[in-house]
């Protein structure tokens, strides 16, 4: 398994990450922050605790915290419904966001540690403006020596504004600020190579050298009350952070000394290392936050010029699409398997590639009786995805 690195190599890579790791992202979700009586105080006192001894240390740290539903149906005494409506968790969150920040602040305080809350929708961050505005107050913040506390804004979230998961906020938060490490606290003690109940071979894996369908596939290996979905958005957070140059860590949030016994160099848990090439801000930017609004099907002959020769994307090898969109739009490049090959910016709308795909660049002038450009998507506007599946269009 060439992903995998040996135990004594790993120990030297993971400890020097972590000794390196001057800014770093911790998610915590609902499994390890809550209960059957609500938030646990217990545990958000401790986590207070540990991430108060990592800023003594001169570190900055980030917490992407979950919870609030779990709060407001606490206190309102609304019990879980699978099929629970929208509007119920917007008012269960409104209700519980408060009390979670409430139970922050008592913590920290403790601690002679600041917090601050920010709530986001993936609007925010899906306008460049606004997500360098989000990047510039976290920073600002770090400069008054407060630990940004960040959650979703389920109150107003829609489908289409939403993030999916805390885990992906929380890749998207540390590749936005350039942070070193992403640290996703959970129920289970992190990946093993097979079904350990099942297998009794099955071995944990402690550090895992670049994310492939392999390790995807072994987010049906863990018991965790978050099921494989859960765990699958995890490693998908990891790969993100990974790719933008930085390592992530997947473990258990209930052991009470984690974090301390993680940058002392005790080997718990899996952790990621980062990719060898780092993706550029604004590419990550096109590639992670921004939604398709259309795909572009491509020939066999484009997916290897832009995958294998860094080319351009040109009408001559698009064969379908599908969607409606504007220029300057995020599409996605798909190959004839239906693989993704690709994230970019278009630089014609949907009905005018319609008129000019399979078409030449010299003869767009003559079809549209315009031309802004030779390229569909020029190569500075487009992102490689190592052939992901497709996600939901906006």
């Amino acid at each position: 398994m060439t992903f995998q690195l040996d135990r004594r190599e790993g120990l030297f890579y993971r400890q020097t990450l972590f000794d390196q790791a001057k800014r770093v992202v911790i998610k915590v979700g609902s499994a390890v922050l809550t209960g059957r009586d609500g938030l646990n105080p217990a545990v958000i006192a401790n986590l207070a605790r540990q991430i108060s001894f990592l800023c003594s240390t001169g570190r900055e740290v980030i917490l992407v915290s979950s919870g609030a539903v779990a709060a407001g149906r606490r206190r309102l005494g609304v019990h879980r419904s699978y099929n629970e409506e929208l509007k119920v968790k917007q008012a269960l969150a409104a209700m519980g966001q408060g009390l979670l920040m409430q139970a922050y602040e008592q913590s920290f305080v403790v601690h002679d540690q600041k917090v601050a809350q920010i709530l986001l929708t993936h609007a925010d961050l899906a306008h460049r403006d606004r997500y360098l505005n989000v990047r510039n107050t976290i920073l600002t913040l770090f400069e008054f020596g407060v630990v940004p506390i960040i959650n979703e804004n389920d109150t107003v979230s829609v489908q289409e504004l939403r993030f999916g998961d805390n885990d992906t906020l929380g890749a998207l938060i540390t590749n936005m600020i350039g942070a070193d490490m992403y640290i996703m606290l959970t129920d289970v003690d992190g990946l093993c190579t097979s079904n350990p109940t099942a297998d009794a071979g099955a071995r944990a894996v402690y550090t895992i050298a670049r994310v492939d369908r392999e390790v995807e596939a072994m987010a049906g290996n863990t018991a965790s009350l978050l099921g494989t979905g859960g765990m699958q958005s995890k490693i998908r957070a990891a790969k993100m952070v990974a790719n933008c140059g930085g390592s992530s860590f997947i473990g258990p949030g209930h052991n009470e000394e984690i974090l301390q016994e993680l940058f002392s160099g005790k080997q718990v848990g899996t952790f990621f290392l980062p990719a060898n090439e780092k993706m550029q801000g604004r590419k990550h930017w096109i590639a992670y936050v921004l939604r398709p609004s259309g795909y572009l099907d491509l020939d066999i002959g484009a997916c290897r010029a832009i995958r294998e020769h860094g080319k351009s994307l040109l009408p001559s090898g698009i064969v379908n699409v599908e969607g409606r969109f504007r220029v300057g739009a995020p599409v996605h490049c798909r190959c004839p398997d239906g693989r993704v090959v690709a994230a970019g910016l278009i630089n014609y709308s949907s009905s005018d590639i319609e008129k000019i795909k399979g078409c030449k660049s010299a003869d767009i002038e003559k079809i549209l009786g315009f031309k802004d450009s030779d390229e569909v998507i020029h190569r500075d506007n487009l992102v490689l995805l190592e052939d992901e599946l497709p996600v939901t269009m906006v």
